[in-house]
């Protein structure tokens, strides 16, 4: 069984991998919103469904990644509240 200083540095160097998981998804928020303005530019006023889809699936992924940050939010107050008990 692993001593309370080594669940604590365990828990840290998750906190960590997952602070650079928040990192990533970010940045990839952010090519996402590029790519959706360069889309928009591109196709402005275009009315073809291909065009409407992949907006919609663009605006789709981007809720997903926001979904994600919140979902890794509530994994490090957890992570950290369960910290504080030992």
């Amino acid at each position: 069984m692993a001593s309370v200083a080594e669940l604590k540095s365990a828990i840290d160097a998750a906190l960590q991998q997952i602070g650079d998981g928040q990192a990533a998804v970010q940045a990839a928020s952010e090519k996402l919103a590029e790519a959706q303005q360069t889309l928009a530019g591109a196709l402005e006023g275009s009315g073809h469904e291909t065009v409407t889809a992949a907006q919609a699936s663009l605006s789709q992924a981007a809720q997903e990644l926001e979904e994600c940050l919140a979902a890794t939010l509530s994994a490090v107050e957890q992570a950290q509240q369960y910290v504080a008990t030992l």
